[in-house]
């Protein structure tokens, strides 16, 4: 059971950390805690998958719930200083261009993913980044199937709208 186990998250592991690393805000490190936690807590009770859902949707449940404890572990330890201080940056690409590049795509997504409700941004990335489901993204993060369709709807429908704003211009005055 355990060697089954194991193999399935490992085969599951890139897509686990993906997960993580929204679940966690975009924050790395946090995201490799809260993954190294999630595999502790699965491999000390391997027993815990009933077979209910599909076993990808049963590790991201775990995966989020872990975040969800991390995060209020760390909320309630450190100060609102404490938390700014603590933010991290993505690591370094290959290229200066490459890098720059990269950097602001992803700052553009992140702001935007932002500024969408919080269970617009999960089901987004559940559905897009993880491939999952809207059915097995509900499940996920513990909503019906009605209301993961309408926050994916309207997730898509708020990105649509603010990629057709026109951009702030960069011209001096």
């Amino acid at each position: 059971m355990k060697s089954e186990l194991a193999s399935a998250l490992e085969s599951l592991h890139p897509d686990s950390f993906g997960w993580a690393l929204h679940c966690c805000h975009g924050d790395y490190q946090r995201a490799e805690d809260v993954l190294q936690n999630a595999y502790l807590k699965v491999l000390r009770r391997p027993e815990a998958f009933a077979g209910r859902s599909e076993f990808k949707t049963w590790w991201f449940g775990v995966i989020r719930l872990t975040a969800m404890e991390e995060f209020r572990r760390i909320t309630f330890r450190t100060s609102w200083l404490g938390r700014l201080v603590s933010q991290n940056d993505p690591p370094s690409i290959a290229t200066p261009a490459a890098s720059l590049e990269l950097a602001e795509e992803t700052a553009q997504l992140r702001e935007m993913l932002a500024k969408l409700s919080p269970r617009q941004s999960e089901v987004l990335h559940l559905v897009f980044y993880q491939d999952l489901s809207i059915s097995a993204a509900a499940e996920i993060m513990g909503v019906g199937v009605g209301s993961a369709r309408q926050h994916y709807d309207r997730g898509k429908q708020r990105l649509r709208e603010m990629l057709q704003e026109p951009t702030p211009s960069l011209a001096h005055e």
